[in-house]
């Protein structure tokens, strides 16, 4: 099992983004109209990610900044050169695409009345019934094809930073490989050095091991603490055995 813990605010926006966009569409293509609902709250949720703050600079920075770490690996020996220009061109083609957006990208979607009216609702417990949003379930009962055809189109606006966020974490995970470590007794620290700049950090322990780590990070170091899980009615204690696992700061 994997636990990630973000470093920096940016990398924290980036995984709420992702865990996001692989639920949106996962609901978006369910027959069942609770998941086509699903599907709706969670771009909604996308949507106000994206509406604070400028996510796309962000990401072209980071897309930008991984292009300059592999060009600069390209010439390096023994590299798979044909391998590396891949990602480079599989990073151009996402940076493109993002630029290409432009810096209102999603005001077509954010300006939907259809979808604002949801919003509006939502904040209300229960406030998107069949009684109080009689169009928006009778859109849930449409046809599959023609629900997930509108929820293309909504999305269309989003993909290029969705993707574009999904690849830069895939480089960021990817370029670092974990190292095995032993958290004594169940607790780790770590001290950071003045060089290292970290943005992930990665926990990964074997799916049997019946324990998982609380993590707690500052800017100078972070503290790995893996507990036992008591179940719903108590909290977890601490380990007292020595847990090996590995690590990743990315």
């Amino acid at each position: 099992m994997e636990f990630e813990q973000p470093l920096s605010e940016r990398m924290r926006t980036f995984l709420r983004i992702e865990f996001l966009y692989q639920q949106a569409l996962f609901h978006a293509r369910d027959l069942n109209d609770f998941s086509a609902r699903a599907a709706v709250a969670t771009l909604l949720e996308i949507l106000a990610i994206l509406g604070r703050g400028d996510v796309r600079s962000e990401v072209l920075k980071e897309l930008e900044r991984h292009a300059a770490l592999l060009a600069n690996y390209s010439r390096q020996r023994g590299v798979d050169f044909e391998r590396v220009q891949l990602l480079i061109d599989k990073v151009e083609t996402r940076r493109s695409a993002l630029a290409a957006d432009g810096p209102k990208f999603i005001n077509s979607v954010k300006e939907c009345e259809f979808l604002n009216m949801i919003k509006h609702r939502s904040s209300i417990p229960g406030g998107t019934c069949m009684f109080d949003l009689p169009d928006y379930a009778y859109w849930l009962r449409l046809p599959l094809s023609e629900r997930t055809a509108q929820f293309d189109d909504w999305t269309r606006g989003l993909r290029a930073v969705c993707d574009a966020v999904t690849e830069v974490l895939w480089l960021t995970r990817q370029a670092i490989e974990p190292t095995e470590q032993i958290a004594t007794g169940g607790m780790f620290q770590y001290h950071m050095e003045r060089n290292e700049q970290p943005t992930l950090l990665r926990v990964i322990v074997p799916p049997d091991a019946g324990t998982f780590p609380e993590i707690s990070a500052g800017k100078h170091r972070f503290t790995v603490r893996f507990v036992i899980w008591e179940g719903i009615d108590a909290r977890p204690t601490q380990v007292v055995d020595d847990i090996p696992f590995l690590l990743a700061l990315c």
